[in-house]
This record gives C-alpha cells, sequence and structure tokens, in this order.
C-alpha cells in the first residue's frame, strides 16, 4: 500500500513528515550512527536464530531493539515483523514513544496504526515494511501471521512459562523474508527465561550479549550514584552489572530486622504530613501510615481488616484529625470498589485525600526492590524505620516468602501489609520513577 493509501484510509495516523523515502541501506546507515557498541553488536548479528541484549538500567536496552527491529526491517522490505512488550502501558509508553523518537531522528517515514491493533508501517524506496505490536500475553494473536522477525522487549519482566511459550510461537512463525531471528532485551530478573534460554540451555543458535550501566556513557550525572544508594547490594549486580543471580531465595524482605528497624515509643517529627499507603481488600483493608524525615522514612502506625474503604477512611481521619494525608494506594482502585458505589480512590479523595498513585502499578519486583533498598542499600544505609506498635507489618515483612515460580507469596495473607509499604515506598522513594513517563508507573530504563 502506497503512503498517500494508507492516509486516504481514515483510520491511519499520518506521521510521516517531508524526508522523503530512503533506501533501505540508507536507512540502515543512517541507524548505526550514536549507537553504542552493544548496541551495534546487537543489530550486527543476524546469524544467530535467538539472540539477547541483557543490560543493567539505562544501557540502552530499548534504544538498542528499536534499532534492531528497524535494520531487520529494512532487510526484509515486503514482509512483516512483531515487538512484544509485557503489558499495553508499556507498549505505549515505553515502546511507542522510543520507536516515535528514533523514527524521526532516523528520518523514516512511518504510519501508525493505533487500531484495532498497534501497528508500524515502515516506508523505504524498495517498498513497506509492516511492525505488529503486542502484549506476551496476547502472543497467541500470531497465529497464521508468517513473519521475518520478532523481538521482545523486558523479557524477564514476565513470568518464565509465559515468555518461553510467546518465544515459541514467535519461532515457529519465522518463515519469511531475508534475515530471520527471534531476538529480545532486558534486565536481568533472578534465573528466569533470560537466563534458561540464552545461558544455562544456551545452543549453537543462541548468543546473548552483555552490557553495563556504566557502558553508556550518556547517562545525567548521577544516575549511578543515585541506583547505588537506593537498591540493595544483590540487585545491583544484576540491574547495573546485567548479571544474572538469585533474587528469589528465603524471605522475600531478607533484609528487615527487628533489631535494625523497629523502635520503641513515639516518633518525635516536624513533618506535619500523614502518609499513607494503601492495598484495597474487601473486608481486610491494609495501610501503613508514615512520616518523611528527610531522605528516611518512618512507619508510625498502621490499619488492618478495615471492612471496607469508608471505614478505613474514617478510622484515618478519626486518628489523624485536621492533618494533611497523601494517600498511595494499589492503582487498581482507581476501576472498581469496594462497596459497588464509587471507586475506591474516589472514596478517598471524597475525604480530602491527596492522592499520589500513578496510572498503574509498578511491577512487583520494582517495589520489593524499593523496600528493600530503604531497609539497607548497598552501601549500607538504612533509611526505614517501623514503630513496634505496626506488629501486623512486622510480622508480614519477616514471614512473606517466595513462591517456586520466583513471585512473592499471596496465600497465606502476609502480602497486604507489604503491598501497602511498597506502594508508597517505590513512589517516594525510587530514583526511577520520574523516568516512568507521564505518570504511568512503568518503568523506562
Amino acid at each position: 500500500m502506497s503512503i498517500l493509501a494508507a492516509v486516504e484510509k481514515g483510520h491511519i495516523l499520518h506521521q510521516v513528515g517531508s524526508f522523503g523515502l530512503p533506501t533501505a541501506q540508507e536507512a540502515i546507515a543512517k541507524i548505526y550512527e550514536g549507537l553504542l557498541p552493544h548496541q551495534k553488536q546487537f543489530c550486527d548479528d543476524t546469524e544467530h536464530r535467538k539472540l539477547a541484549l541483557v543490560c543493567g538500567f539505562g544501557a540502552g536496552k530499548t534504544h538498542g531493539l528499536c534499532a534492531k527491529a528497524c535494520i531487520l526491517a529494512a532487510k526484509n522490505v515486503g514482509h512483516v515483523s512483531a515487538i512484544f512488550e509485557p503489558t499495553a502501558p508499556m507498549l505505549r509508553d515505553i515502546l511507542q514513544r522510543t520507536m516515535n523518537e528514533l523514527l524521526e531522528q532516523w528520518e523514516i517515514p512511518y504510519t501508525f496504526r493505533a487500531s484495532p491493533l498497534p501497528e508500524y508501517t515502515l516506508h523505504f524506496e524498495e517498498g513497506n515494511h509492516q511492525i505488529l505490536l503486542r502484549t506476551i500475553l496476547t502472543y497467541q494473536r500470531l497465529r497464521g501471521q508468517n513473519l521475518c522477525a520478532v523481538g521482545f522487549d523486558e523479557a524477564d519482566t514476565v513470568g518464565e512459562y509465559d515468555a518461553c511459550q510467546a518465544m515459541n510461537m514467535a519461532l515457529a512463525r519465522l518463515r519469511s523474508g531475508n534475515v530471520q531471528q527471534f531476538f529480545c532485551s532486558t534486565t536481568p530478573e533472578g534465573y528466569g527465561f533470560a537466563f534458561k534460554t540464552f545461558e544455562k540451555e544456551a545452543k549453537e543458535d543462541t548468543s546473548l550479549i552483555r552490557a553495563r550501566t556504566a557502558d553508556n556513557p550518556f547517562l545525567p550525572d548521577g544516575f549511578i550514584d543515585s541506583l547505588m544508594e537506593n537498591y540493595p547490594k544483590q540487585l545491583i549486580e544484576a540491574y547495573l552489572e546485567g548479571r544474572f543471580t538469585n533474587l528469589t531465595t528465603g524471605a522475600v524482605y531478607d533484609r528487615f530486622s527487628r533489631e535494625k528497624h523497629v523502635f520503641d515509643g513515639p516518633y518525635d517529627s516536624q513533618e506535619e504530613i500523614i502518609r499513607a499507603g494503601i492495598d484495597f481488600n474487601i473486608g481486610n483493608m491494609s495501610c501503613v501510615i508514615g512520616v518523611r524525615d528527610g531522605e528516611k522514612l518512618v512507619i508510625i502506625d498502621e490499619i488492618s481488616k478495615a471492612h471496607d474503604t469508608d471505614a478505613l477512611a474514617q478510622e484515618i481521619k478519626r486518628r489523624y484529625p485536621g492533618q494533611r494525608v497523601l494517600i498511595y494506594p494499589d492503582s487498581s482502585g482507581g476501576n472498581r470498589s469496594t462497596n459497588a458505589t464509587k471507586t475506591d480512590i474516589s472514596i478517598l479523595e471524597g475525604y480530602g485525600f491527596t492522592n499520589q498513585s500513578p496510572k498503574s502499578n509498578p511491577p512487583v519486583r520494582d517495589r520489593v526492590s524499593s523496600v528493600q533498598a530503604l531497609l539497607e542499600n548497598s552501601k549500607g544505609s538504612i533509611r526505614l524505620a517501623i514503630s513496634s506498635r505496626c506488629q501486623r507489618l512486622i510480622e508480614c515483612l519477616e514471614l512473606q516468602s517466595w513462591t517456586e515460580n520466583g513471585e512473592p507469596d499471596k496465600q497465606n495473607g502476609y502480602d497486604h501489609m507489604n503491598d501497602a509499604l511498597g506502594y508508597m515506598i517505590w513512589r517516594e522513594f525510587n530514583p526511577l520513577y520520574m523516568r516512568a513517563g507521564r505518570g504511568t508507573g512503568v518503568r523506562i530504563y
């Protein structure tokens, strides 16, 4: 389909610009300008059927993935490829935003269709290439497609089973074009999909390229230092060095200690703002209440087993009358209610509380990591204190464990207080939140 024909279809968004049509080789040459060495290595490899770029935060994974996708598009004019993101918000706010910026930078004309399912069409002098955008859990929709390439961003942030199923489906669809390849980029999340596929069970048709956060010289000043301050030592190996390491042994919050983190008696604070992390559950509302003391968070109170959102709000107002309350609830509370009339978040706002939640929750592991970092970061700093009156929170921090699937256990009831704490800490203390863009709560690194 010509560009004009595409534009004349009312459902196509024209986003071509005034560049003219480059040849495929001209586009490839433009893409390579400014790539970092590990990104170039990733893009150069067209021999291995399965290829991974495993990096620390900020090393340029998504940039590298978009570059790879566009180079393969230029090498496969007239064919179709696909890119997966774990979730729809990540697809919209990470991949599309990055792809739009880079296509403009590379002066590659394109059209973008948002619905019924998003897709790009890149326009070259030799013809067009279509790139389908999908979420990981919709990989079954690729059935019947003949593809030349499939990319998978943040592959380790979904379960190993789902990631492997999606990869196997993708490999079965690689049956067209000049270069056929499955490629992914990710930050390592324990011994999951990336480790199993590209290291433990690596075959001759498989290759892994690794990069550290420090391999990107264009990061803002202080970026690495802020990560060092806000992540425990164990995660530094994964999130800065791009190394596989065990993130799921023993207790989820294994850095918690009553001796280090629990204090008796009242806490004398000049902070007038009360902060409340909230997890919604019918008949078992969970809330932790804290104050900031500079870069330290002090949990002074908890509320458990409130019947519904109204009951929780009333109890907060009773305990802290006249004080400004910032709330950090489960973001899903903006879509449903525990009393079937208003949404949970709108109920809380109706009591005068100020909502601080993003549009969607952060990945579970990001939330856990943020709490762990306040318990004790890689430099040995402890920035979380908990009053001894918060007995349920203390119990939950001590007893919640990992499941065999590498997820925090939710079967024994120890998750609710921890989730409430995590929502608050991630939003208030995670240095990467401001990089998430548009208040979505998803990470962009």
